[in-house]
């Protein structure tokens, strides 16, 4: 620990500034990005790490990558020791276990030097559109039972050496993939990004000095670790434990077991363990570990010291326990592209062991989500294309508040715009509404399920479905009533053929998928609500007129 004093002043100027520094990469990266996903879809994460990769500040993205890059930076390290890197040179990966758990999710990790020192790493994670595999997307979930169909693997390689690009490396990528000019307009979106931060950072260190920067970086860590240990230390000692069910890996298989034993030692540390859960499947839904911390670090935090920004120091005291080939902590070749239905399900999971613990913070289940991808070659240029989709429905009532509705739950992401995906994509948009009386009655009303309703202009297409909650409803708290279940179904004003939530499906011109997300849960009995809640509720077209007789015996009052 170095031992030069720093004022608060200063302390708070470098803290300020590397929080700027990993938004403002964040910020580059989606403007510059190609494709609807991350430009839009906000698919993408960025952090700032020390000379000994240790995580000191996060851009506020997407927990599922910002919870894995340290381990990330780690495993480039082990390929590229320090020793090895050169200014100007940038490591490119997207292997499942190395980095969030599926293919598409591309690293980028740059060393930051001066005099030929390197002082810190900038690093940045976008989801590529396609990195090639068994369908359109690269998230197909049935009929895969190994990571070498989900498309092109890249162990850590020196994408950009000395400042210049390697095409060979690139080409070798493009070539591989079903979009190669917006994967390559987001591989550079990347590094440009990185190089940015990078200059910001070498900028404050020239300013400043390295002693008093690093100096700083070593408070920083340890109040984190300090604040963190003591919110830890505020939940009542022991164990609590939650179960719950994925439907399926896929059509005719059986549930997935989600299991969460959450030890709190009463002294600022937590242990999570998965261990019950069910072993790794043969389909293309597993969670690697990096995976499952991500969202195991956010969760807790989200619990115990939710606003206070990320840091090495404050995942110190969290600990993560899974068993060696389960379903959240799978060996390689396992399957994985689809992994991304599973982080409202692994938060929902240890939201219902912490409800135990601290029920005046917890909330009924989230809604589900729905990340569909449809894709074939385009009718009016032929070329291919791929839509990737991101909806997003309720939140779980919680003590004193009703679920809100339609926000990215857990995962920082956005609705991608109806005019974007039909400027892009030979699709039309048809319907796009809340559903009502879908929200789990309570106290406090769950958040209502979503429909869209989207009409394939193209003469083919195939279609993989991504979501879950079609067969276990998001679960009621404390009395309240769980969520509706959710439904994905092909021509609904047709013959309305009901279409499995990981299924994938050969589609032609004129077919409508209609996407239906499930309810959140409610919280608290629904015969303490407040019945000027409820009139509001019908007002806003939450909940029908028969709904609220339904659910909460409603009457309507004299005209």
């Amino acid at each position: 620990m170095s031992t030069t004093a720093i004022d608060p002043i200063t302390l708070t100027v470098v803290w300020n500034t590397l929080m700027s520094i990993a938004e403002e990469l964040g910020t580059t990266l989606r403007n510059t990005a190609f494709s609807e996903g991350v430009r839009e879809g906000d698919d993408f994460s960025t952090a700032l790490f020390d000379r000994d990769r240790r995580l000191i500040a996060q851009g506020n993205f997407s927990p599922g990558h910002l919870g894995s890059m340290p381990a990330c930076i780690g495993h480039v390290s082990e390929y590229f020791p320090p020793e090895t890197l050169r200014p100007g040179d940038s490591i490119l990966l997207n292997d499942s276990f190395m980095g969030s758990g599926h293919f598409p999710d591309t690293f980028q990790v740059m060393p930051i030097f001066i005099d030929e020192e390197i002082i810190g790493y900038v690093a940045c994670s976008a989801h590529q559109v396609d990195m090639g595999g068994a369908a359109p997307g690269s998230q197909k979930v049935q009929g895969v039972t190994e990571s070498f169909q989900e498309g092109l693997r890249i162990l850590p390689v020196r994408l950009v050496r000395e400042g210049q690009i390697d095409e060979d490396i690139l080409r070798l990528v493009l070539g591989n993939v079903r979009l190669p000019d917006k994967v390559r307009g987001d591989l550079l979106a990347q590094h440009t990004a990185n190089l940015s931060a990078a200059s910001r950072l070498r900028q404050l260190f020239l300013d400043l000095g390295t002693e008093t920067v690093e100096a700083a970086y070593e408070i920083i860590l340890d109040r984190s670790e300090q604040v963190m240990r003591e919110a830890l230390a505020k939940v009542p000692a022991g164990t609590y434990s939650f179960e719950d069910y994925l439907d399926d890996y896929g059509p005719d298989t059986e549930p997935v077991k989600m299991a969460v034993d959450i030890t709190f030692d009463g002294l600022g540390a937590v242990e999570v363990d998965f261990s019950r859960s069910s072993d790794a499947v043969p389909a293309a839904i597993n969670s690697y570990i990096n995976y499952t911390r991500a969202y195991t670090i956010f969760a807790i935090k989200v619990y115990c010291n939710a606003l206070q920004p990320q840091t090495a120091g404050n995942m110190r005291p969290i600990k993560l326990t899974a068993r060696k080939g389960s379903f959240f902590n799978p060996s390689f070749p396992a399957p994985s592209g689809g992994r991304a239905v599973l982080q409202v399900r692994i938060f929902d999971a240890i939201n219902g062991a912490i409800a135990k613990a601290l029920p005046h913070r917890a909330m009924g289940a989230f809604s589900h989500w729905s990340n569909p991808n449809l894709g074939g070659f385009d009718d009016r240029t032929g070329r291919p294309f791929v839509m990737y989709d991101l909806s997003f429905a309720g939140y779980g009532g919680r003590q004193g508040r009703d679920g809100v509705e339609a926000l990215s739950p857990v995962m920082n992401c956005s609705n991608i715009p109806v005019e974007v995906h039909e400027t892009h994509n030979p699709i039309r948009v048809r319907r796009l509404e809340f559903i009502a009386d879908t929200g789990g009655a309570g106290q406090w009303r769950g958040g209502c399920g979503l429909r869209k309703d989207v009409e394939l202009l193209n003469s083919t297409a195939v279609f993989s479905n991504l979501t879950d909650r079609h067969r276990f409803q998001p679960y009621g708290l404390f009395g309240g009533e769980p969520g509706a279940l959710g439904e994905t179904l092909l021509n609904p004003d047709g013959n309305a053929q009901p279409l499995h939530s990981k299924g994938t499906y050969e589609l032609k011109q004129g077919d409508v998928l209609s996407f239906r997300l499930s309810g959140a849960g409610g919280y608290g009995p629904a015969a303490e609500r407040d019945p000027a809640a409820i009139a509001r509720d019908i007002s806003d077209g939450y909940v029908t007129p028969q709904g609220a007789r339904d659910n909460y015996g409603w009457e309507p009052g004299p005209e």
